[in-house]
């Protein structure tokens, strides 16, 4: 069976990943001020965000994924004679429209496939699931990752759904940004005031950053740190220790948001490879996507992996 995965232009899984292994991309269009930039998971573009002048505009950005109707297109003249059944895996539904969009494209994909099909001398089902993988950034790329392995290990549809499922309950993402003002101004821009001005401020004048965690629908912060670094490195430690304790899937994502040379020279950042390599562990590592910078900004750190139980913040 051909088996297909679609992700959406916010999953961290490296360039090199998507393009070896024919991962389909799921565009968002990003609108700032008047120029309008296409997110197709490129480190390129994101590359040419970080060195442009309109960065600093880009908590005001509106970020604009693929309609119903692109995506319906997309199956209909591509994907179901490309694939006999594809997984669709999104960004957590309770931050962004794409899981919703997508289950609705379903409904048409899933009636009107056989033509197509037929054309193109299939007389086969296709089939098709949406996983909403309760996640941000680099946990979308510990779900893909695993489900490419389960696709080169020859595993039946069913299993792997089985698989993925338990993976994404257990996948814990994290991120640390440097800018307060920044996520204040980009959540306010989207209706979210969960930052307010005084905290934005206070974090600032005191140097203290959150450690935001995101698993199954849910983000929350998890730690205050005061500096950056310090709290890059807790995150990484978390990590670490994760590694050493035995993970469900293993892998490890990072992403940054800028040089990733920058990222290797951080605090924790060695001993979290060392760590990796000792255990056996893959480590991606990518620059952040561009819908990743827009929404939480230059600069940020993130982090995820899987690991059955409770996650123990101490």
């Amino acid at each position: 069976m051909r088996i297909g995965y679609v992700v959406d232009a916010g999953c961290d899984l490296p360039q090199s990943i998507i393009d070896q292994e024919n991962v389909v991309v799921l565009p968002i269009a990003v609108r700032i001020g008047e120029q309008v930039i296409n997110d197709s998971r490129q480190d390129v573009v994101s590359q040419q965000f970080l060195d442009s002048g309109i960065a600093k505009d880009a908590a005001e950005a509106e970020t604009i994924p693929y309609t119903v109707e692109q995506i319906s297109e997309l199956f209909l003249t591509k994907l179901v004679v490309d694939y006999d059944y594809v997984m669709v895996q999104t960004i957590t539904a309770s931050r962004s429209p794409i899981y919703e969009r997508c289950v609705q494209a379903s409904f048409k994909i899933l009636s009107e496939y056989h033509a197509p099909r037929e054309a193109a001398g299939f007389a086969t089902p296709f089939n098709m699931r949406v996983v909403d993988t309760g996640t941000l950034f680099t946990g979308q790329a510990v779900v893909a990752w695993e489900a490419i392995q389960l696709r080169h290990n020859g595993t039946s549809t069913q299993a792997i759904r089985n698989r993925i499922d338990r993976v994404i309950a257990n996948t814990h993402g994290f991120l640390v940004t440097p800018d307060l003002y920044y996520i204040r101004n980009r959540g306010r821009a989207k209706g979210d005031r969960s930052v307010s001005l005084l905290s934005a401020a206070l974090g600032t004048t005191l140097d203290i950053k959150p450690l935001l965690y995101a698993n199954r629908g849910m983000t929350k912060p998890v730690a205050k740190l005061r500096g950056f670094e310090p709290a890059c490195e807790k995150m990484l430690n978390y990590a670490t220790r994760a590694v050493g304790q035995g993970l469900l899937t293993p892998v490890v994502s990072l992403a940054y948001g800028g040089d990733l040379d920058e990222m290797r020279n951080m605090p924790g950042y060695a001993s979290l490879k060392q760590a990796c390599l000792n255990n056996g562990v893959t480590l991606l590592e990518s620059m952040m996507s561009l819908t990743g910078l827009i929404n939480i900004g230059a600069g940020t750190l993130s982090v995820a992996f899987a690991q059955e139980g409770v996650f123990n913040f101490d």
